[in-house]
């Protein structure tokens, strides 16, 4: 070889900084036979151009961290069909020799592949689908675990607007419909205003339901109740149906009554006494009607 072949050879090493069968020639040559350019090898991969070109050359220095140089050779390896494990190898052996081997532990920090990282777009559809699962559960919640929590529905609030509208007029003598009507249909209490509290409970003291009831929400007294009573401080905010049919409330004042029989016979002996009864002060207390 001639001095002036040498200093050619000598002048292309420098200029392209690769050490002959390096890791980084290696990547640049599989990347020439695959035809690729660094600009489509970057879009593959998500390694930025500029560390691309750092690790073709070899000068693995100038990348952030030990553990990148590996990891982006590993990446660059794989997407230009190279053994990733032996380019690994090789740029570690490459890192050591020019005094750059760091800690070894911290290889098992290295990145793995980039163009495995979710994009942003994929990270804000993740956080919006955990956004619509926690709303969907607090929907459930409302809905099913703690009904009467939210407003009723439309159906609730047409029944208690038509047992409103039936308790504000005036109340026609129905002593002759009480006296053909039977005991029949199911009783329902609805309730015509926010948090009203009731029990109810057969005659041998068992409970039936107790709670603060939401407005327009419903008890349907069992058929098989024996003796169903009542006890709450707001006769007043329930209307009350048997058999879907409106009948007066138990009192049209809030007082406290309890042991108030409430199966639709006496329910309906209470309608007829009251259309005979001439009205009287409220009497508030503790109603008993045990003997009902």
């Amino acid at each position: 070889m001639t001095d002036e072949d040498q200093q050619h050879r000598e002048d292309f090493l420098a200029e392209d900084q690769l050490p002959l069968g390096g890791a980084g020639r290696k990547l640049r040559d599989a990347r020439e036979r695959a035809g690729l350019d660094l600009a489509q090898v970057s879009a593959e991969t998500r390694i930025p151009e500029r560390h691309l070109k750092v690790i073709e050359e070899g000068d693995f220095s100038k990348l952030p961290a030990r553990t990148y140089a590996v990891g982006f050779s590993r990446s660059y390896a794989r997407l230009v069909g190279l053994d990733e494990k032996k380019i690994a190898a090789e740029v570690r052996e490459e890192l050591t020799a020019s005094g750059n081997a760091g800690v070894e532990r911290h290889d098992r920090l290295e990145p793995g592949d980039p163009a495995r990282v979710p994009s942003r777009g994929l990270a804000w559809a993740a956080a919006g689908a955990v956004l619509l699962l926690i709303a969907g559960g607090f929907s459930f919640y409302r809905t099913y675990l703690a009904p009467g929590a939210g407003p009723g529905s439309l159906i609730e609030q047409e029944r208690v607007v038509a047992a409103e509208a039936g308790q504000s007029q005036p109340a026609p003598d129905r002593s002759a419909e009480t006296a053909s009507a039977g005991p029949a249909g199911e009783v329902v209490f609805t309730a015509l205003e926010e948090g009203v509290w009731a029990r109810f409970y057969d005659g041998d003291g068992n409970r039936l339901f107790e709670k603060e009831m939401a407005v327009g929400e419903e008890f349907a007294v069992p058929a098989d109740a024996s003796e169903p009573r009542i006890w709450t401080g707001r006769p007043d905010a329930f209307a009350i149906t048997i058999g879907g049919s409106p009948v007066p409330k138990l009192a049209n004042e809030d007082q406290i009554m309890r042991d108030v029989a409430i199966d639709a016979r006496s329910l309906l002996a209470r309608a007829g006494d009251d259309a005979h009864s001439p009205p009287s002060g409220v009497e508030t207390g503790i109603v008993d009607n045990s003997s009902t």
